[in-house]
């Protein structure tokens, strides 16, 4: 028995870099994320997309990369949560997680960050509580409750915002 190891040429924009690579048309937008190109911050929870764990971002969008096959992301720009501290300067939301204490093993943090960061980029008034929660209902978390989550993310969206209450340039994935 073969077996098929037909490969494809992928094109695409990993935080904001031009990759190109090889891959099997089977294999799913985490497996290479973490496995080819070393893209760790991207964590494999339930594998069907329930979790959250492995959301990224697919053209400024949050997206399940355990079910979205890698070819599906030819020509398009994925940003991960690598992507968000600048260097050694955490991002804000970062920074809000780790003031608020939003986080315990950290699994499902890169998801909840970049689900949250979506989310202020798109609704930056975006302040109840409620509201807020249903925005990040599809991403579970085990430890912590959710309270410092929604708090984390209440006070990322200040600190993002300008004093005229838009978001500073430059913010944002």
């Amino acid at each position: 028995m073969s077996i098929d190891t037909e490969r494809t040429r992928l094109a695409l924009r990993v935080n904001g870099r031009e990759t190109t690579l090889e891959v099997e048309p089977r294999r799913h937008l985490a497996d290479v994320l973490r496995d080819d190109l070393g893209l760790r911050g991207t964590h494999l929870g339930c594998e069907h997309g329930v979790c959250g764990a492995c959301t990224i971002l697919l053209d400024d969008e949050p997206v399940r990369s355990c079910l979205l096959l890698a070819v599906q992301a030819d020509g398009h720009d994925v940003t991960t949560v690598e992507a968000l501290a600048d260097g050694d300067r955490l991002h804000p939301l970062q920074e809000a997680f780790r003031d608020h204490h939003a986080l315990q093993c950290g699994f499902c943090t890169p998801g909840f960050l970049l689900t949250a960061d979506y989310l202020i980029r798109t609704q930056p008034e975006l302040e109840d509580e409620e509201d807020i929660r249903a925005a990040l209902a599809g991403n579970l978390c085990r430890c912590t409750g959710y309270h410092n989550i929604v708090d984390a993310v209440q006070d990322a969206a200040a600190r993002m915002r300008n004093h005229d209450g838009h978001l500073e340039a430059g913010d944002g994935a």
